[in-house]
């Protein structure tokens, strides 16, 4: 690991870590006293605190980074972001995708009630997915027989949310890759489908499961496709810690939930279509550098996460130094040598999982095909 990206992890590390657990024992502490009381007041204190903590992430993208997020759109679609609760349904192209969905929402107004689908593995990362778990994030376990009732009864808890929210559904099942690429030629070439060339073949059932039950109080979609501009690497958590710009375009499309056929089939099919239109959508943008003839919208770059990130370095610093203070009534010079060395430690252990965890080698493997050297050849992207 090159050492900026050192020198930015280690600080970064730190105050990330201590005031995500400052805000992991808010929230726990807010489960406990008020939402057994008020589910409405839970959920608006817990989006106030829930975004101290995610405000962090973005103020390494905005302003350390310098990632750039070129949003199309039109006129009227922009207007209701945040104004609305919405399904969000996107390709999954980099590691990043969600955190790029997080600046959106911030840019919204509604960073602290976004949220999503997701493996049950994130909700036991250390911070960030304990922060998701307070915040109702619903998460499942791959397997249709257990996932079907909790997408059911997680859709069911929204119906009274109290505020404009976002819900991320990554209808592929998993981040983009070559190797799964490939096995969703595969796929699709048996099936006598459209051979995607630029994204992977959707998992309808939770698409549908969720529209059936969302429908009668989400009045909209929006339909996202994501890409990363030609000849930019797409965004890492290493390439932010390193300052590695990117550019990131999203085409945003409203569609009214009525829109939407009234049959499982229906539903199922409408979802492959829009795959369909999004692999034409990159394909196009791959091949002739024209990605959307919607309006480029400006997103701005509030100052808000910097703030936010003062505030935290400020506490946190001052906090550590009448730490030490007091340690130092009681221990050693070298006790407290070896508490700091150990404290890093733990916070170089927890930084690399957060990292690893983002990894998308590490996420879904593809099904196990056996490709040959002519299929291959005629189903890779050239």
């Amino acid at each position: 690991m090159a050492w900026p990206a050192v020198l930015v992890i280690v600080p970064v590390g730190i105050i990330f870590i201590l005031s995500g657990l400052i805000v992991n024992l808010i929230q726990a502490v807010l489960f406990i006293l008020v939402r057994p009381l008020s589910k409405s007041l839970h959920r608006r204190i817990n989006k106030i605190v829930a975004e101290l903590l995610w405000l962090e992430l973005i103020v390494l993208v905005d302003w350390w980074a310098n990632l750039k997020i070129e949003v199309y759109a039109d006129d009227e679609t922009f207007e209701l972001l945040g104004k609305e609760h919405a399904l969000v349904i996107s390709n999954h192209k980099s590691d990043l995708d969600w955190l790029v969905g997080w600046i959106l929402a911030q840019r919204s107004g509604c960073l602290g009630s976004a949220l999503a689908v997701m493996k049950k593995e994130a909700k036991v990362l250390p911070i960030i997915g304990w922060s998701m778990w307070f915040s109702d994030y619903v998460f499942l376990e791959r397997s249709w027989g257990k996932d079907e009732r909790t997408l059911q009864s997680g859709f069911e808890w929204l119906e009274d949310f109290p505020m404009p929210f976002w819900l991320a559904l990554f209808v592929e099942g998993t981040r983009f890759t070559q190797a799964k690429l490939l096995a969703a030629q595969e796929f699709a070439a048996s099936r006598g489908s459209p051979v995607p060339r630029n994204v992977l073949i959707p998992r309808t059932k939770g698409f549908v499961s969720a529209v059936t039950h969302l429908r009668s109080f989400v009045p909209a979609i929006y339909d996202a496709t994501v890409a990363v501009a030609n000849c930019q690497p797409a965004p890492t958590f290493l390439t932010i810690f390193r300052g590695q710009s990117s550019v990131i375009k999203v085409l945003l499309e409203r569609h009214s939930m009525q829109e939407l056929p009234e049959t499982a089939d229906g539903i199922a099919q409408w979802c492959k279509d829009a795959f369909v239109t999004k692999d034409a959508v990159l394909e196009k943008y791959f091949a002739k550098d024209i990605f959307s003839d919607k309006k480029l919208q400006d997103i701005g770059r509030p100052k808000k996460s910097l703030f936010v990130m003062i505030f935290w370095s400020s506490l946190l610093a001052y906090a550590t130094v009448r730490l030490f203070q007091w340690l130092s009534l009681f221990l050693a010079s070298w006790e407290v040598v070896a508490f700091s060395i150990a404290f890093l430690f733990l916070v170089t252990i927890i930084m690399q999982i957060l990292i690893q965890s983002s990894e998308s080698e590490r996420s879904t493997p593809a099904a196990n095909f056996t490709l040959s050297e002519g299929t291959r050849q005629r189903l890779l992207p050239r």
